[in-house]
């Protein structure tokens, strides 16, 4: 039985140094976020191109990426525990890049939607490895402040990701926002190749048994604490999905200000990233409890006033930037540290524990914000309302994960990383 190392400093195994490492798993979530923010200034070009009558339908191309990111999630566990982690990862990169590929040389609107969920499904490998390499080396606060600088270099991605798409549109059509993901993927795939060593002690493999699978899932799927953290994470996970499938149109057609759209986006996305930043800085010292059930009543206040404002129809470009950024900064206090307490009780089934987890909080967020996002009626109001319910819905899951208690520390002990 193994146990993963809780000084950041230290490597477990041989291969990159801290700052890199946290570049390879900061890049494999960020290939993520490129193929979900880099599409919303392409959506008016590729509904025009493709026929697309409803501009809600447009959404579909943001919706079926993640649908198809997080149903095939739960098998990318199994797998990885099996057979290791690089090998998974590098399947996973080869899909990426093939259905982006296809992607950028769909000829109608169905066979992009399935092109995204196929690009969906090799970057579900994505997710999941992430958070499995990551426990295979460390645990408790120390996991937290290495997804908490992922994280933050993650977010750099979102900041930019919508310019990036608004840049290839200036110079080029449609189709090369795909190209573009295939190429940052193919790139990705031989720094990991070359960089990234394998994670996972050949002794702590475990056999695809049918009933070993099985028990797993049971073990992560009854956890109080982990399913409370992860239901919670589903939660503002949705109202994140709901942001993004909203956001092209409240610029474009409530505030008629497209371009100031990649600037406001990325001021928003950036309160993400500061609050992933001074998470890092403090989450070891006050721990994740304190820092992310306070981020979450902040979410939910800020999400309050936002909504108030917007049904008031006082609602600007400016208040919407404003608010919106304040919810999201609270929202970078939140992610990071509930993704580490729900993996927390999980170290001995990591893989198996991270793809139900994300299968969840994925797929449910996905669906979640697609919801949100077909509300939209020509104002803010569907959004904002959105989150307020769906902060209200994570309140309520972490009081159940932590039995009707906030801000309670836990000084638990190493979790072993395999049995």
């Amino acid at each position: 039985m193994r146990a993963p190392t809780t000084d950041p400093a230290t490597p477990a195994f041989r291969g990159p140094g801290f700052p890199e490492f946290v570049a390879l798993i900061a890049m494999m979530m960020a290939l993520n976020a490129l193929a979900i923010d880099a599409m919303l200034p392409a959506l008016p070009a590729i509904g025009e191109a493709l026929g697309v009558v409803s501009e809600n339908s447009r959404q579909w191309v943001i919706t079926a990426y993640l649908l198809g990111f997080g149903v095939t999630q739960i098998i990318y566990g199994p797998l990885a525990d099996r057979y290791g982690r690089k090998p998974v990862l590098m399947v996973g990169l080869g899909l990426y890049v093939v259905f982006s590929v296809l992607a950028a040389f769909s000829t109608s609107f169905e066979l992009l939607i399935a092109a995204r969920v196929g690009t969906g499904i090799g970057a579900a490998a994505l997710r999941v490895l992430a958070v499995s390499i990551v426990r295979d080396r460390y645990s408790g606060r120390a996991m937290a402040r290495v997804m908490s600088l992922s994280f933050l270099v993650f977010l750099g991605v979102p900041i930019l990701a919508p310019a990036l798409g608004q840049l290839v549109l200036t110079i080029a059509p449609w189709p090369w926002v795909f190209g573009v993901l295939a190429v940052g993927g193919a790139a990705f795939a031989l720094w990991a190749a070359i960089r990234l060593p394998e994670t996972l002690h050949p002794e702590d493999r475990m056999p695809i048994e049918v009933d070993r699978i099985v028990a797993a899932f049971r073990e992560a799927l009854t956890s109080r604490r982990s399913m409370g953290y992860t239901l919670a994470m589903t939660s503002v996970s949705g109202a994140l999905f709901g942001f993004i499938n909203s956001s092209q149109q409240i610029f474009f057609d409530v505030f008629h200000e497209p371009g100031l759209f990649t600037l406001v986006f990325g001021a928003v996305a950036g309160g993400i990233a500061v609050a992933s930043l001074l998470n890092a800085r403090l989450v070891e010292r006050l721990g994740s409890r304190l820092i992310s059930h306070s981020a979450l009543l902040g979410f939910i206040v800020m999400s309050t006033i936002h909504a108030a404002v917007a049904f008031s129809g006082h609602e600007t470009i400016w208040t919407f930037a404003v608010l919106q950024a304040l919810t999201m900064f609270c929202f970078g206090l939140i992610a990071g540290n509930f993704g580490a307490m729900a993996m927390e009780p999980m170290g001995h089934i990591a893989g198996t524990a991270s793809s139900a987890q994300g299968f969840i909080s994925t797929t449910g967020g996905a669906a979640l914000g697609f919801l949100i996002g077909q509300q939209f009626n020509g104002s803010a109001v569907p959004m904002t309302t959105g989150f307020v319910l769906l902060g209200l819905t994570a309140l309520a899951c972490v009081l159940f994960a932590e039995r009707g208690r906030l801000f309670r520390a836990r000084n638990l002990p190493p979790v072993p990383a395999a049995s």
